[in-house]
């Protein structure tokens, strides 16, 4: 896992986390590092000043519970597949949303997701967490690189 980058994006979230932010996390825990956004999301309710869902993967589930909290930036977290290292974390925002690939077990969900909240909330900013998975099979464990990049996050999270 490369640290650094990872600290990096940490970093250059931080700068979009003003007002009133809402965070989803989205996943499968039945499919391996896939689960990550969603146990993150469990693991950070009530220890973040920030409304946190946790969508599993179904986050359309909660668009109009987020839409209601009227917030000034979406967080989504989410293991996506843009070919970096397992566990290496990116942030995904504007154009990047747009034009990124997404490759995980529910990507029509989370398009159509961004697309109602964009249409909803017109000054919103929307922005992605993605992590590396390294393994999508089925199962419940995750991979050690993103047990870490779990722990780094939460972390940051939760301690600034």
């Amino acid at each position: 896992m490369e640290k650094n980058s990872n600290s990096g994006a940490l970093a250059h979230l931080k700068l979009h986390l003003s007002g009133k932010v809402v965070i989803l996390g989205i996943g499968s825990t039945l499919r391996s590092d896939d689960g990550i956004g969603s146990i993150l999301a469990s693991r950070l309710q009530d220890k973040t000043p920030h409304i946190v869902y946790d969508g599993s993967s179904s986050p359309e589930n909660y668009l109009g519970k987020m839409i209601k909290d009227k917030p000034d930036t979406v967080l989504l977290i989410d293991a996506v597949d843009f070919g970096g290292q397992a566990g290496e974390i990116r942030m995904l925002e504007g154009e990047d949303i747009q034009t990124v690939n997404f490759f995980s077990t529910h990507d029509a969900s989370i398009s159509l997701a961004i697309s109602y909240l964009k249409n909803s909330l017109k000054a919103v900013d929307i922005i992605i967490l993605a992590i590396q998975p390294k393994v999508l099979a089925f199962g419940d464990k995750l991979s050690p690189q993103i047990s870490e990049a779990l722990k780094t996050i939460e972390s940051w999270f939760i301690n600034g």
